[in-house]
């Protein structure tokens, strides 16, 4: 056979192709751990000299992340799908080995900050570790579990790098941790602590991005699980501007449901006698106040109206027709000049605020008189002695005409 010049010729006949592939190292974590426990034991327990050999150590931190926590809390690396320490090293200068007390579990917090610091890439792995204590609470004694509340609010309220509060917050809502009421002892701590720093408004914020601003009630188990129950708890532990700012928000909640209820019989042109009794039933359910009920009325009525763009006359003639439609519903709430104050301000506030409103101030407040809404001793109280400053001066000259034509029947009688 004729071999072409192209052709080289090989050693042996055929040439066999191997394929290349990486050589990996066998995973050895208890070694690391081992290590990592040595530091802390060569330095007796010095976060400051720990943080500085950790930070001059060859160790692989990026694959051993996870382990490294592990000693970081625990004291060594445990046994899989436990808290409980292997066979390895171990030391006893872990964060759960400290006091149940701020000023003991402070420095730990401070130290993995500055650990995260140089190697940032590690708050994956501390996340993966929060995470899996969080959800394995019951495998934690209770001071155990108080210690690690308290770290976990010393993280927040420091800052540390970029630990996201889903990492905490999610992880707890086990229904089986929830039901031992495991959570709820747990999230009394960290807010506890965590208030100790930061202010109501701080936390509202936290537990915003950690997604579980309106699931408070579902940390408490299900015989518990009521607003009552949740005031009841925290005013006992002593956390009265968590109980404060609950229960105004259960508040807001009951008057959205109760404006979303009436706008949308408005809507569809229920009977005023189905709305008047929707209303009471909202009234009495949520124990809501006189002044908020009339706001929420004239919130509905208002949305129900059908604005047409700039058409100023269109917008007015729409409002007053409304207005007259609902009279009667404003009316069985609106008792007494107190409350017909409180209602001439409303209408003062949103025809300032509002640009379709602003000219219909003095046909608004003449369509309610004319309703028996409104009385002739509020209008002129308003007229002669109101205390709100928005868009006042304006409305009182528009409205002197009509104010004018009360005193004089006024007179007259």
């Amino acid at each position: 056979m004729t071999r072409t010049s192209k052709e080289k010729p090989t050693l042996g006949g055929t040439r066999i192709k191997t394929r290349k592939r990486n050589i990996i190292a066998a995973l050895d974590p208890a070694a690391f751990a081992d290590a990592v426990v040595q530091i802390y034991l060569d330095h007796a327990g010095d976060l400051e000299l720990i943080a500085k050999s950790i930070e001059a150590s060859d160790l692989n931190f990026s694959r051993y992340g996870d382990t490294f926590f592990e000693v970081v809390f625990i004291g060594g690396r445990t046994q899989p799908g436990t808290t409980t320490l292997d066979e390895g090293g171990h030391h006893s200068y872990s964060v759960l080995n400290c006091d149940a007390k701020h000023e003991s579990i402070l420095p730990s917090v401070l130290y993995i900050q500055k650990i995260l610091r140089r190697k940032p890439f590690l708050i994956k792995n501390l996340e993966n570790v929060m995470r899996r204590f969080l959800q394995s609470l019951e495998l934690f004694e209770e001071n155990e579990r108080k210690k690690l509340a308290i770290f976990t609010a010393l993280a927040f309220s420091q800052k540390l790098s970029g630990l996201p509060p889903e990492t905490v917050f999610q992880p707890l809502l086990k229904d089986n941790l929830v039901a031992k009421g495991l959570v709820l002892t747990f999230i009394t701590d960290f807010f506890r602590e965590y208030l100790i720093g930061n202010n109501i408004d701080d936390l509202v914020s936290l537990l915003k991005r950690g997604k579980v601003e309106d699931k408070l009630l579902d940390f408490f188990p299900s015989a518990r699980r009521s607003a009552e129950g949740f005031s009841e708890h925290f005013t006992k532990e002593g956390l009265m501007a968590l109980v404060e700012y609950h229960e105004k928000k259960v508040f807001q909640v009951k008057l959205e449901e109760m404006k979303s209820a009436l706008t949308t019989l408005m809507a569809e042109e229920a009977d005023l006698s189905e709305v008047i009794e929707i209303a009471k039933q909202h009234v009495k359910d949520a124990k809501l106040p006189d002044i908020d009920i009339l706001r929420i009325l004239w919130d509905a009525i208002m949305e129900s109206v059908q604005w047409s763009g700039k058409n100023q006359q269109q917008n007015a003639n729409s409002a007053l027709r409304q207005i007259e439609k609902w009279a009667k519903l404003l009316n069985t709430f609106c008792t007494g000049r107190k409350l017909e104050l409180e209602l001439m301000y409303k209408v003062q506030v949103q025809c300032y605020e509002d640009a379709k409103l602003l000219k219909l101030f003095p046909k608004v407040v003449q369509s309610l008189y004319e309703q028996d809404v409104l009385t002739e001793d509020t209008i002129l109280l308003w007229f002669r002695k109101g205390t709100n400053p928005k868009g006042r001066q304006n409305f009182v000259k528009d409205l002197e005409t009509f104010v004018h034509w009360l005193e004089e029947a006024e007179e007259e009688d």
